[in-house]
């Protein structure tokens, strides 16, 4: 049997939020370039929009944590498109905050943007893709901090925690015409790396990793890719790691830091 070709998304339309910097706007290209029209969306437009082969993304000015925003997100496409065939939940965050004295506001917005936005949009965009004959592909942008909450990210944690658990609760409702699945990210390199990782610009936290670096954008770009083509028309409600194999414990890089220099391993 002859597999059909995984990046061809030529016909096709996707919505990526928070598409407009960072991670999202790789992945908007990624999309661009495998030939997909590409919706992207922020509360203000950006100086420039993602592009690829002479071709940007459209841009939407949404709160996608406001429900009727993210209804309107989804009308917006469909009707520029005629027809939605993937959403990439993208947009997230979260300063660090001290769980202890954090106000209330801080969370409900940081639950509000990591897990209610998602939500809004899926639903929105479950609407229109149930009633196309291919059904369509919802992506959630998940993180570690979900299986490995970090100081400084309650809120955060567990709003990714309920993003993992929304994926699944998801997937058993809306299959098979639409796919629900979920990418825990991992640390990733982007424009922010300094601020986030140090002035290095997470050269030092890449020896954490297994795969001896932090993830570029493009990785997660390219599972986004892969989810929401022809081959994975099976993989509905998945977590895929796209994080390099975790973090080295704790422990072994004490034990390798006090190894003598010439013991066997």
């Amino acid at each position: 049997m002859e597999l059909a070709d995984p990046i061809d998304f030529a016909g096709r339309a996707v919505i990526v939020t928070g598409g407009t910097k960072g991670i999202g706007a790789v992945i908007a290209e990624t999309f661009l370039t495998a030939g997909a029209e590409v919706m992207v969306c922020g509360r203000t437009a950006p100086a420039t929009l993602p592009a690829s082969g002479g071709r940007s993304a459209a841009f939407h000015a949404t709160d996608v944590r406001n429900p009727t925003a993210a209804a309107g997100l989804v009308a917006a496409a469909a009707e520029r498109f005629g027809r939605l065939d993937a959403l990439v939940n993208n947009a997230g965050g979260s300063p660090d905050a001290d769980a202890a004295t954090v106000s209330p506001r801080f969370v409900e917005r940081v639950v509000a943007l990591n897990l209610l936005a998602p939500f809004y949009v899926a639903q929105a965009a479950n609407l229109v893709m149930r009633e196309q004959p291919e059904g369509g592909a919802v992506i959630n942008i998940g993180s570690v901090s979900a299986h490995d909450p970090q100081p400084g990210t309650a809120a955060y944690s567990a709003a990714k925690a309920g993003l993992l658990g929304l994926t699944r609760a998801l997937a058993l409702e809306w299959a098979p015409r639409v796919r629900v699945n979920h990418i825990t990210a991992g640390l990733v390199r982007t424009a922010d790396a300094t601020a986030l990782y140090g002035d290095d610009g997470g050269a030092a936290v890449a020896g954490i990793v297994p795969m001896g670096r932090l993830a570029a954008p493009a990785d997660v770009a390219h599972a986004c890719l892969w989810l929401a083509g022809p081959h994975a028309a099976y993989i509905n409600g998945a977590d895929l790691a796209v994080h390099g194999g975790g973090e080295i414990p704790a422990r072994d890089l004490a034990r390798r830091a006090i190894r003598p220099p010439f013991s066997s391993p």
